[in-house]
């Protein structure tokens, strides 16, 4: 099965987070920005937010079977994440660019509740038909897609190129 493309320009970008910042009813001490596909929302979110402390997490989901089932339940392997006292007693806005699967944003949330924090989640596109939380969602997003999203600053870089530029 092929999975629907879209291509989005950067006045899409500006009015996804249009759409996001009337959502916020709580003032974020501190973003957490989830590397890499969160660096350019978060930027601009915490910009239009005002939020000073920004920090930033990876994660990895290491596995060795090639199993897709296999897959999925990898244990996640943070390879940035701030300190627990740098969270403790904070209301934390944690920002990806898509919750897809929902792993990488929901582990690092569970680190923030482990940490003390107050964690709220925020992603430009919510994909509930790729989620493997059937109850879960993003405690903020900008639209919902069922489609693979190329943003802006993936065009003409990297690997998405590679993968933009081949038929399929």
């Amino acid at each position: 099965m092929v999975q629907r493309r879209e291509l989005l320009t950067w006045k899409e970008v500006e009015q996804l987070i249009d759409n996001l910042i009337p959502q916020f009813r709580a003032e974020f001490e501190t973003m957490i920005i989830i590397t890499r596909g969160g660096i350019v929302p978060g930027g601009l979110l915490c910009e239009a937010l005002n939020i000073q402390c920004v920090m930033n997490a990876a994660v990895d989901f290491p596995f060795e079977d090639e199993r897709k089932e296999a897959k999925l339940l990898a244990w996640p392997r943070f390879i940035q994440f701030p300190n627990d006292d740098q969270l403790y007693d904070h209301k934390v806005l944690i920002v990806d660019d898509v919750w897809g699967s929902g792993r990488t944003i929901t582990a690092v949330k569970n680190r923030a509740v482990a940490a003390k924090g107050e964690p709220f989640t925020c992603v430009m596109h919510f994909n509930p038909y790729r989620s493997l939380f059937s109850s879960a969602k993003p405690d903020y997003y900008a639209a919902i897609t069922d489609a693979r999203i190329i943003y802006p600053w993936e065009i003409d870089r990297g690997p998405d190129r590679v993968l933009f530029d081949q038929p399929e």
